[in-house]
């Protein structure tokens, strides 16, 4: 579970908010079959990232930078 680190409910909904963001960037240039796999590793990217980020949009920005750096 990539955000069960999170344990603060405002730090949880940032998150997924940023993983909302960030997969909308992303998902276009995927094929529909890797969707979960590609969501799940993005997901953690987020989690890792959550606490350095200053918002969510840093947060989004940041995930996919570090998703797209690990491809």
């Amino acid at each position: 579970m990539p955000f069960s680190t999170l344990t603060d409910p405002i730090d949880l909904a940032r998150a997924q908010a940023a993983l909302e963001t960030a997969w909308a960037e992303i998902r276009p240039a995927l094929s529909q079959d890797t969707y979960e796999r590609e969501r799940t590793r993005l997901a953690y990217a987020v989690a890792a990232l959550a606490s350095l980020a200053e918002d969510e949009d840093d947060l989004a920005r940041r995930a996919v930078e570090r998703y797209r750096s690990q491809s």
